[in-house]
């Protein structure tokens, strides 16, 4: 069972249904309702995917073992052949011998190289594959409170809504709840895509977690700054 020193999926599913929850209750026929139930869906499958991620993959450990082997038995036959062609040869048909096994060295050690990373690059696609729904939900997130301008509720809009104006119907606490759920949207996308990177330790898939948690900390900011706005203006934060 995971301590306090890395994150336990398990309590980021349960935090992501409890927010589904949440939502649901408070905004019932709300469209981020349904986002925070794909975010439950989306963080099942981390843990799952993520646990695939910290096992090896047999089957291609097998065959890379066996194309390895085979690798060096066919070098160790070749270097047994120069061997015997340059018995009793010259100098320079010696020195040809002697460049066409370091080739052959070469371009199996390359080769050899490139089997043993298949695992990683397969781990690799599927955990970058995962990262990308993580970005696309957090802008969908973020186009859910886009339109959820606390300045329209506080008398602060001068210039008054438009035939296309979007709808207000929610009251300074609703709003500030809505914000807040928000907020609390982007912040699981961001631990689950900790997952990631805690059970598979790849630079790139890193680099790609690091993107989503400084977006999704970006994104928070902005809609913070809106829930400060109610604040100031008297706006309930229960």
């Amino acid at each position: 069972m995971p301590g306090y020193r890395e994150l336990d999926p398990a309590r980021i599913v349960e935090t992501a249904v409890t927010l589904h929850k949440r939502v649901a209750e408070r905004f019932p026929a709300s469209s981020l309702s349904r986002v925070a139930a794909e975010l439950s869906s989306v963080a099942r499958s981390a843990d799952e995917v993520s646990l695939w991620l910290s096992r090896p993959i047999l089957w291609v450990r097998i065959s890379v073992g066996v194309a390895v082997a085979i690798l060096a038995f066919l070098v160790f036959v070749a270097l047994r052949v120069v061997r015997l062609d340059l018995t009793g040869a010259g100098f320079s048909e010696t020195a040809q011998g002697v460049e066409a096994a370091v080739n052959n060295l070469v371009f199996v050690a390359i080769a050899i190289y490139f089997l043993v990373g298949i695992e990683a690059r397969i781990k690799r696609a599927r955990a970058i594959k995962e990262l990308h729904v993580l970005r696309s939900m957090a802008h969908v997130v973020d186009m859910h409170q886009l339109t959820k301008d606390p300045e329209r509720l506080t008398g602060a809009n001068a210039g008054g809504d438009t035939a296309s104006s979007p709808k207000r119907d929610m009251t300074p606490f609703q709003l500030t709840r809505y914000l807040d759920y928000s907020s609390e949207l982007l912040a699981i996308l961001s631990k689950i895509a900790a997952i990631y990177v805690q059970r598979f330790n790849d630079a790139e898939v890193l680099r790609a977690a690091g993107d989503i948690e400084d977006l999704t900390v970006g994104l928070s900011r902005n809609i913070w700054q809106k829930i400060m706005i109610l604040d100031r203006t008297g706006g309930e934060a229960g």
